[in-house]
């Protein structure tokens, strides 16, 4: 044994020729996967440098022991690193650079077997060697774009070294997870493998090397000098893939451009040299609220992850499902739950409405196919799993069901008590209702401990979330088989407990009341949109109200205003009433606060419609001017207090949680947060300053809880701990 430490041992092995070579394992105590938190770099010091005093070696194999081989740094430590400044994180970079290059300077050759996924820092360890072996289900990459900063442990230096500078640039502005073939394709890797044959690979490539017939010295010679890239080359490379990245990542988003100007400035120094670049980029960043943000967004990920896994294990198998309506939601879901292996009846009364849910579960495979992620083959078998039906006779082998009628309690109060009749007496039934209460519909039901809400959103294919409602009476095997189906369709479940919108909904629309009162003191609808999309919104209230379906909102409103009527009920007529009085139902007829016609590719674009202008002004009560930080403030107070609500009231159960479903479920912008980050990141006293002022003008929807008055008081944060110097930019 040359170390032993508590996620790294070193041990002397031979190779086929008998050569004496260390073999550096991974494998973390304790923990299912490799990560590289502070005290695993600090051990991996420790065990280079026993490397480095140990006589007789000729060669170096690192590998994992377990099913992954690194997953990259520890995220968890993120925060608390960032707190600590730009000059330790830059002091940090470079002390992890002396380590890695001692791998990379060992005075005979080095091979990685890489097993499994092997990410950021993962992926950074592995470019420090020599050679590289890839089993052929693994994927390596370098994602570090995603949370917001960029490969600070020497990716930016390497790669671009070793596989050239546009294949580097678009595996990290893209950060991208790459499979073996494409990383052999590149040359990230020199052999890809069996599983069974990976160690015996690295082996042998050590042996070729120390019999000369590999020249790994030429190799790293290559990755410690200079880009060979000429001026013109290197102006080719870089502007016109910053131009393309910026346009890709947007305005918010500058980590991508940053990791471009990173290999940039450092393609023409020697290794040192590009490190300290790369070191001080890479600090600079973890200081931005996009950052902090991302990172926050991944810890609040795996929150709802863990939870979810919870429920998963205590959930009784969901072999067969159905759907009951077949229009464009039911076929959306029978799509989902074929494309994942879950086999899945699709019924409903009429053959049209059976043909027209087939035809958009076909359509969706056809896109798979186009794309080239599915062959012929793979499309008809996985549409076998989509059974058509106009009968209930095989609902009694059905382990859950998904109720996806029309939006109307009566009927699907009627629907969910005949196929309760249809079903054994272990069997989920689940509603796919957007707004209506799940108490109310659990009321015809002989068994309600078997029924919850299932809410998938629109396009289904599309959307990560699926809210899982809980009712009074539905018990835990009931949520645990639904969060299961829901992971097992490939979706995001977050669990809440009923009422009126439940958490998405409940918090949009005040949302849009918000908007609603913008419109009324004379602000231009597609001012509002253009600010709000400025701010990272997808696309603006107007947008946003076209899309869901002026229909579905008033229908929508008329359920928070009945169960929230202090502050949803409205006196008088507001923007959106008169588009739906004048049948406008946005994109679904072609017109509402725009209209659309269909662009190239057929898909519908909007454009200004004077017609909407004459019809607002019914509501227009007074003429006001609006700064954009007027109209962010009018639009995000609401939103945010009710999510602050739906938290106090027990609706959601965590800050993460609530975050997550705004997120994922209306495209609240990511690098934000979440309503809660932003309301601490703001400061809550300032946040509750401001809805106050709001609140004396526009009432109740803007008036802050009681308890948030408190927390403000007592300087306290959804999120407690660290919020580093980054909070300020969050209101930019």
């Amino acid at each position: 044994m040359i170390y032993q430490g508590n996620a790294i041992t070193v041990t002397r092995r031979d190779t086929p020729s008998g050569n004496d070579i260390a073999m550096l394992t991974f494998d973390l105590k304790d923990e299912s996967v490799n990560k590289l938190s502070s005290a695993v770099i600090a051990e991996l010091d420790e065990a280079v440098k026993a490397i480095q005093a140990e006589n007789g070696l000729k060669g170096l194999l690192i590998a994992s022991g377990k099913d992954v081989f690194i997953v990259g740094a520890d995220i968890t430590e993120f925060h608390s690193l960032f707190d600590k400044g730009e000059a330790y994180l830059e002091e940090m970079n470079l002390k992890v650079h002396a380590i890695f290059n001692a791998i990379e300077d060992l005075p005979f050759p080095t091979v990685t077997a890489i097993n499994g996924l092997a990410l950021g820092g993962g992926c950074e360890v592995l470019l420090t060697t020599d050679f590289r072996v890839m089993g052929e289900k693994t994927k390596i990459g370098l994602p570090e774009t995603k949370l917001g900063i960029l490969p600070g442990w020497g990716g930016c230096v390497r790669l671009p070294r070793i596989i050239g500078a546009d294949n580097a640039i678009e595996w990290i502005a893209g950060g991208t997870e790459n499979r073996a073939d494409a990383a052999l394709k590149v040359g990230a890797v020199d052999a890809v493998v069996t599983a069974e044959q990976l160690e015996e690979a690295a082996l042998d490539i050590l042996d070729r090397a120390n019999a000369g017939e590999l020249d790994y010295q030429a190799r790293r010679a290559e990755k410690t000098s200079p880009l060979k890239l000429n001026p013109i080359e290197q102006m080719m490379a870089f502007e016109t893939a910053k131009g393309y990245v910026a346009g890709k990542a947007g305005p918010h988003y500058p980590a991508p451009v940053e990791a471009i100007k990173v290999i940039q400035k450092g393609a023409g120094e020697e290794r040192g040299r590009a490190q300290a670049i790369e070191a001080k980029a890479f600090a600079k960043l973890a200081l931005s609220s996009v950052a902090f943000n991302l990172v926050g967004l991944f810890l609040n990920d795996q929150v709802v992850k863990k939870k979810a896994s919870k429920y998963e294990k205590q959930a009784q198998p969901v072999k067969q499902t159905a759907v009951l309506g077949a229009g464009i939601m039911g076929g959306g879901i029978a799509y989902q739950s074929a494309s994942k292996g879950t086999p899945i009846l699709m019924k409903d009364i009429k053959d049209d409405a059976i043909e027209l849910g087939l035809k958009e579960a076909r359509k969706l495979f056809a896109k798979q196919v186009e794309r080239n992620k599915l062959t012929t083959e793979q499309m008809a078998e996985k549409l076998s799993n989509i059974r058509p039906t106009l009968s209930y006779g095989d609902f009694g082998n059905v382990d859950l069901v998904v109720e996806a009628v029309v939006e109307n309690p009566k009927v699907k109060g009627a629907v969910l008590a005949e196929v309760e009749e249809k079903v054994s007496d272990n069997t989920i039934l689940t509603s796919n209702t957007s707004t209506i209460s799940i108490n109310r519909l659990a009321q015809n039901l002989k068994r309600p401990e078997n029924f919850c809400g299932m809410h998938f959103f629109n396009p289904v294919h599309r959307m990560p979330l699926v809210e899982v409602i809980r009712g009074e009476k539905t018990s835990d095997a009931a949520v645990a088989a639904t969060v299961a189906y829901a992971r097992a369709m490939g979706k995001t479940p977050i669990v809440v407990n009923d009422c009126p919108g439940f958490l998405v909904n409940r918090v949009l629309f005040p949302y849009f009341g918000g908007f609603s009162f913008l419109v009324e003191q004379g602000a231009d609808f597609q001012r509002v949109d253009k600010v709000m999309e400025k701010f990272g919104w997808p696309m603006g209230p107007a947008y946003l109200l076209d899309v869901v379906g002026l229909d579905t909102a008033v229908h929508a409103n008329e359920v928070m205003a009945e169960g929230f009527p202090d502050r949803m009920a409205r006196d008088g007529k507001t923007a959106i009433q008169v588009m739906y009085d004048n049948d406008r139902l946005g994109q679904k007829n072609d017109k509402g606060f725009y209209a659309y016609e269909e662009d190239k590719k057929g898909k519908p674009k909007k454009v200004t419609d004077e017609a909407a202008y004459a019809l607002v002004k019914e509501v227009v009560k007074e003429h006001k001017e609006f700064s954009d930080e007027d109209i962010i403030a009018r639009m995000m107070v609401p939103l945010c207090l009710e999510t602050v609500r739906c938290l106090e009231d027990g609706i959601v159960a965590t800050p993460a949680e609530a975050d997550m479903a705004l997120i994922y479920g209306i495209g609240f912008p990511p690098f934000r947060g979440g309503a809660l980050r932003y309301i601490d990141a703001m400061g809550v006293a300032e946040f509750v300053k401001l809805a106050e002022g709001l609140a004396d003008e526009l009432g109740p929807l803007y008036a802050p809880t009681d308890k948030l008055r408190q927390m403000a008081q007592n300087n306290e944060q959804f999120y407690p701990g660290n919020q580093s110097d980054a909070k300020s930019a969050n209101q930019a």
